[in-house]
This record gives structure tokens, C-alpha cells and sequence, in this order.
């Protein structure tokens, strides 16, 4: 069965940092288009991040713009979302999603795969 699994949230000052990671069981991530989305209690899913197979494209939300960088190691078949200088506003379910393509930005509606997510929260 295909899917994917995402780790590393939990709790974080204002300030501080994590980092997400995105691996995948069933098929291999390395040809798959990524993109990292968050969902606020009672908002929307939003898109974060993505990032192309290749990993020499990548893309931001304005709202993270200079703080997450994302990333992917092919060796490890792991997509990383790096989050820095967190903000309370930041406090979502990270999902990561996957499409068999070279890039699928920040729609919603272009992915295929999606993990469970994981919770991160930033508060004093």
C-alpha cells in the first residue's frame, strides 16, 4: 500500500526551529513532485512549500517566505521541510503530499498521495 509518512513536529517556542521530514512506503519518492501544506483548526489547507523530482526548484508561500526551506535527499528518499524563527501563526497539521510529476506547486488539487500529517505547535 502506498503512502506517506510524515515526522519530526511537536512543540516549539516563538523562535524556534524544526524540521519536518516526508519519506514514502510503496513507491519510490525520488520521482515524485512534493509539496509540504498546513491546516489551521477551523481554516483551510494551505500550501506551504513544494519542491521539484529533481530538487533544483523549489517554492514558497509568502507567509514563510525566508524562514522554511525545503529540500529533498534522494540517497535517504526523504523530503525535509526546515522551519526556523516559528511563529504562533505557524501552529498547524503538516501534511506532506506527493504527485508523479516534475512539479505540481502549491495546489491542492495536483496531488495525489497524502500522509497523516503531523502537529506542530509554537507557544510560550
Amino acid at each position: 500500500q502506498s503512502q506517506l509518512v510524515e515526522s519530526g513536529g511537536g512543540l516549539v517556542q516563538p523562535g524556534g526551529s524544526l524540521r519536518l521530514s516526508c519519506t514514502a512506503s510503496g513507491f519510490n519518492l525520488d520521482y515524485y513532485a512534493i509539496g509540504w501544506f498546513r491546516q489551521a483548526p477551523g481554516k483551510e489547507r494551505e500550501g506551504v512549500s513544494c519542491i521539484t523530482t529533481g530538487g533544483d526548484n523549489t517554492n514558497y508561500a509568502d507567509s514563510v517566505k525566508g524562514r522554511f526551506t525545503i529540500s529533498r535527499d534522494h540517497a535517504k528518499k526523504t523530503v525535509y521541510l526546515q522551519m526556523n524563527s516559528l511563529k504562533p501563526e505557524d501552529t498547524a497539521v503538516y501534511y506532506c503530499a506527493a504527485t508523479y510529476s516534475d512539479y505540481a506547486g502549491l495546489h491542492i488539487g495536483s496531488y495525489d498521495y497524502w500522509g497523516q500529517g503531523t502537529q506542530v505547535t509554537v507557544s510560550s
